[in-house]
């Protein structure tokens, strides 16, 4: 007989976003819908964007509101001059959170400039089952998007780093998500792929973590899964399943657009305003490309 498959773990993602949301907000809150089973978390005082899926909910605060609730839940004085400090905050947001957390076995951190697939397709449930700490790269936490088991043990591993309290309450920006939080986990990226592996034998960290190239974030410096730098020159979100134009039929988790959103040909501003209140979202097909969003070939 064959035997039963583990159930579904709940999962919670965290976002504080602060300022304007992104023309593409809509195209990314319709890739949540087509993730029912899965949870969003905003805080922010971008305001609630109309027809916001049932599983994406948004709580209205100000940034400096935020910042102090964070102050008073990790004892540091956390003041900084813009939001993208925030970024710093993401190994620490599933204990900032931890009462928006019961009930949930994950919670994870994520970027808003991607688009998802079929996220559970990716994160099985028997992958949760044997992994704490899921990144979908393979020699650091990926800062756009990262899985965590939701126990106190987990909720709390930043405080491991040394000096954490001095690298969050500093003003400056020290990208601590996928440097130093990633070094309790990865700690001799640099060296060859045998020989980190062997080393990394001695913590028990890794043995209870993922980290495996998803091929989420293309056009940067890792080759992509053949071990070139020939990258897809576009993405297909079709209901929910997310693939390109290099790999046929093959799915992906999500395709962070990083490497496009900054383009000199990326989407005008009067595309943009155009884009954000079209039918385009919600008609069930989309590609992303080097100059944006555009209807799937009829």
């Amino acid at each position: 007989m064959t035997p039963p498959s583990p159930p579904h773990q709940k999962i919670l993602f965290i976002v504080p976003y602060f300022g304007k949301w992104p023309f593409w907000m809509t195209f990314f809150l319709e890739s949540c819908r087509y993730n029912p089973d899965i949870d969003w978390l905003f805080l922010t005082d971008c305001g609630t964007p109309k027809d916001a899926p049932e599983n994406v909910r948004f709580v209205a605060t100000t940034f400096k509101a935020y910042c102090q609730s964070v102050s008073e839940k990790l004892e540091i004085s956390f003041t900084p001059d813009s939001p993208y400090k925030l970024c710093d905050l993401k190994p620490a947001l599933g204990e900032v959170h931890a009462e928006a957390l019961s009930g949930y076995d994950f919670w994870g951190f994520s970027d808003i400039d991607l688009i998802y697939g079929d996220l559970r397709n990716y994160f099985t449930p028997a992958r949760l089952e044997r992994h704490d700490v899921l990144s979908t790269h393979e020699r650091r936490i990926s800062g756009h998007l990262c899985l965590l088991r939701n126990t106190p043990e987990i909720r709390s591993l930043f405080r491991q780093v040394p000096n954490w309290q001095e690298k969050l309450e500093s003003r400056e920006h020290f990208g601590f998500d996928e440097g130093a939080f990633s070094r309790l986990f990865v700690r001799f990226k640099k060296w060859p792929r045998p020989l980190r592996r062997l080393l990394s034998l001695t913590n028990p960290l890794w043995h209870r973590s993922e980290f495996i190239e998803a091929c989420t974030t293309p056009y940067g410096r890792v080759p992509w899964h053949d071990g070139s730098f020939n990258f897809p020159s576009h993405w297909c979100w079709k209901r929910g399943k997310l693939t390109n134009s290099a790999d046929g039929p093959r799915a992906f988790p999500y395709f962070h657009f990083i490497g496009w959103k900054q383009r000199t040909d990326w989407c005008s501003e009067a595309e943009q305003n155009s884009l954000a209140d079209s039918a385009l979202p919600k008609s069930g097909c989309w590609h992303i490309t080097t100059t944006g969003f555009r209807a799937c070939p009829s």
